[in-house]
């Protein structure tokens, strides 16, 4: 990196953490506090009773107080990674950074505390005198062997978990990442010699854990700055280090590296030579963890060991021992339970869950943010990356069961699937307001028909689709391709083997679907060259012909395009008297609940008749989620207070929906604000039909309802679900170019649902 390039980033790192506010952390009310009775509540006289409450039973403290999901990250600045003794004050960006992961990943609440104390024990008095604060304690860069002092003595005096997290968050990855290396290169820890250099904390929880996985001690060689731990050495000796000394009179790194199946290094830069891999056994495993310059480069080590199994602790190389995978979902198991401490098994079912998570399909959220790396288990995917959603459910899931098991847990959980489906919705957004529809459509199974099956998105959602639905995807694509990219991606499914093709270049059903097509189309203008033509180059249509012949039940299409290009040839294949589009719905999922816009595409200038047939048809699919439908037509006009186009077609799609006994909640026309503010909307029309905030805003022309929907997503933080193409007897669905892979999930879910089960 040249000069120039380390001086844009210091400023640009340096900017990061001043604007637009300094610091990297706010504190945000989680109740109301707009008014005088909010504030009787929540301060004098009422809160007097939560205290009443927690001084009966301090157990209720976690009904009444956020101290279940908060957790105090402590540091005396002491030994900072990179950084050294750089002292309380100046460590507090890190810890800062510390509790924005913490909230990121695991959606913990954290205080970061800088304290100005050397003395191991005095320093242990203030941490143990937090406990009525906190769920937990994260020790971090406190250097050794003050940490261990810190640590015993905590862990003795509290009844919360406390987690130096240098310590056994490092070792719980590189658990993981052993048992992995080791999976890949054929070996057990039973039998492997290790050699490890850095006797600090971070090292002996290594070593430490590495033994209750299986290791044998006199296998294991520990070094440091001063030669070998052997024993009857007295320089800077303590009883951790002791623990692992060797009866040999070999005293250096060089004389014990030969024939040593893991080199673990956790000490300085260049530590391991080329020649000293080159010495190692045969396929080794070289775990290079100082930064930000490891003991030996990966390209160093591999040009010794070609066979070698690299993993270091930056990012710009394959296999990042990373703490992030491991320090907020222990502990957001550990909450969740009310667990007194984190022991032993908790930590090797952290161990598990992770090495077990990289060893399965890579995930479409990961595979789409570290696009252009390999995410296939192997030498050079040893470990999940830190986006992964799915450490969350997974490893935490597996925290708080070891916990219930050990008898640590205070608050044991009755459903633990109810509970990894409650963790998987803090992550995937979409997943709790889904659910009714996976379990409607878990009742029958379906053919879905993907019309870009090459996208890897589709490939991610059809893996998805086979480990989560009763659902049959089938793609449209050329079958090497589709091959070559599930490989690429890591994905367990294959062509023909596990989902059904189409390939527009060369398929037996060629004649019969072009035929078909012309059938359809020959009084249309089509002629049989162009139907053979279309037939061999547009997959929406070959899509809408599958579902036309009853080959396929639903064809889903738009990842790229545009909408009305798809839908026309999904109106020409698949229209009739009983099925045509009434309007697009997107499910726009915010921070304080759904909400449902219509219409976004179909559409541009609704007629009132239109507009009638989106609020019926947006009735009907909101309640697909489980959800109360309440439909606000929206305008600039207000009640009848303009006399403009939009709310002149409002008013007449109002007496349309009049005509007859309605079993949804409807109103209108009306302004966003008046939909969504129940008081406001009162005071302009006392005797309104919504009882409380509008879920359903449908528009009097497609700009507005796309601009909204648009507006939500970018702006608000909205996730769509969607659109739902209305009208088509769900037989298809247009998506849009920006459509992620659980998005197409989620869409294969709503066509997975038959017509007949939500009326």
């Amino acid at each position: 990196m040249t000069d120039s390039s380390k001086e844009n980033l210091r400023q640009t790192a340096l900017a990061y953490h001043e604007f637009p506010k300094p610091g990297k952390l706010e504190i945000r009310a989680t109740k109301p506090l707009a008014n005088g009775h909010d504030l009787a509540r929540a301060y004098s006289p009422g809160v007097a009773e939560a205290c009443l409450e927690i001084k009966a039973d301090p157990a209720t403290a976690s009904r009444y107080t956020a101290r279940a999901n908060l957790v105090a990250v402590v540091t005396n600045g002491t030994a900072v990674l990179g950084l050294g003794d750089i002292g309380a004050l100046a460590s507090k960006p890190v810890m800062e950074g510390k509790a924005v992961l913490f909230k990121k990943f695991a959606g913990i609440d954290c205080f970061d505390i800088e304290l100005n104390e050397r003395d191991p024990e005095r320093l242990a008095d203030i941490v143990c005198a937090l406990e009525p604060s906190f769920g937990a304690i994260n020790l971090e860069d406190i250097k050794a062997p003050d940490c261990f002092i810190v640590e015993k003595l905590c862990r003795e005096r509290m009844n919360i978990p406390v987690f130096h997290d240098d310590q056994h968050g490092t070792a719980i990855v590189v658990g993981a990442a052993a048992r992995n290396a080791l999976h890949v290169a054929g070996k057990s820890f039973y039998e492997i010699k290790i050699v490890s250099t850095g006797g600090g904390a971070a090292g002996i929880a290594c070593l430490n854990l590495l033994l209750k996985l299986g290791v044998r001690r006199e296998n294991v060689w520990l070094c440091d700055i001063h030669g070998l731990v052997y024993e009857g050495r007295e320089v800077d000796m303590n009883p951790q280090k002791a623990a692992f000394a060797q009866k040999t009179d070999l005293r250096t790194l060089d004389d014990v590296i030969s024939g040593a199946d893991l080199f673990l290094g956790l000490s300085g830069p260049n530590v391991l030579k080329p020649e000293q891999v080159a010495r190692m056994a045969s396929r080794p495993i070289v775990f290079a963890l100082a930064n930000p310059t490891p003991e030996i480069m990966p390209d160093d080590a591999r040009a010794a060991a070609p066979d070698a199994i690299i993993a270091t602790g930056r990012s710009d190389y394959p296999n990042q021992v990373n703490n992030v995978l491991c320090f907020p979902f222990i502990f957001r198991g550990a909450l969740d339970v009310g667990a007194t401490e984190i022991n032993d098994a908790m930590q090797i079912a952290c161990v598990e869950g992770i090495a077990e998570l990289a060893r399965a399909t890579t995930s479409a959220e990961a595979a789409t943010i570290y696009k252009g790396e390999q995410l296939t288990f192997g030498a050079d995917y040893l470990i999940p990356k830190p986006f992964d959603p799915r450490l969350c459910g997974i490893v935490s899931m597996a925290v708080a069961r070891a916990a219930m098991e050990t008898g640590v847990a205070t608050r044991p959980i009755d459903d633990l699937a109810a509970y990894k489906r409650k963790l998987d919705a803090s992550v995937y957004r979409s997943a709790l307001l889904m659910r009714p529809v996976f379990e409607a459509a878990a009742t029958a199974s379906r053919r879905i028909v993907f019309a870009e099956g090459e996208d890897e998105r589709v490939l991610h959602a059809a893996q998805a689709i086979l480990e989560e639905t009763t659902e049959t995807p089938i793609l449209i694509g050329r079958p090497e391709v589709i091959a070559n990219r599930c490989e690429r991606l890591g994905l367990q499914i294959r062509p023909e083997r596990d989902f059904n093709i189409v390939n527009p270049e060369n398929d037996p059903r060629y004649r019969d679907y072009w035929g078909t097509y012309h059938d359809i189309m020959k009084r249309r203008g089509v002629t049989p060259d162009l139907a053979k033509a279309i037939m061999r180059t547009n997959t929406t249509a070959i899509g809408a012909v599958m579902v036309h012949r009853e080959e396929a039940d639903s064809l889903i299409c738009g990842t790229f395009g545009e909408f009305r290009w798809h839908m026309n040839y999904v109106t020409q294949v698949l229209g009739s008297d009983m099925l045509h589009p009434h309007g697009a719905l997107s499910l726009i999922i915010l921070e304080d609940g759904p909400l449902f816009i219509a219409d976004t595409h179909v559409h541009v200038h609704p007629t009132p008749e239109n507009l009638a047939e989106i609020a019926i048809g947006a009735a009907r699919h909101v309640r697909r989620f489980g959800i109360a439908p309440r439909v606000a037509l929206c305008s600039q006009s207000q009640f009848g207070n303009q006399g403009s186009d939009s709310g002149k077609r409002a008013r007449a799609a109002i007496t349309i929906l009049d005509s007859e006994p309605r079993d949804f909640a409807y109103e209108g026309e009306m302004n966003v604000d008046t939909a969504l503010n129940p008081e406001l909307r009162a005071r302009l029309l006392p005797d309104n039909r919504l009882e409380g905030a509008a879920n359903v805003l449908v528009f009097a022309n497609a700009d507005a309802a796309s601009g909204v929907r648009n507006i939500l997503k970018k702006k608000a933080g909205g996730l769509e679900v969607g659109p739902i193409l209305m009208g088509m007897g769900n037989r298809a669905h247009v998506v849009t170019p920006g459509i992620t892979a659980r998005g197409l999930l989620n869409m294969a879910a709503i066509a997975g649902t038959p017509v007949a089960h939500y009326g």
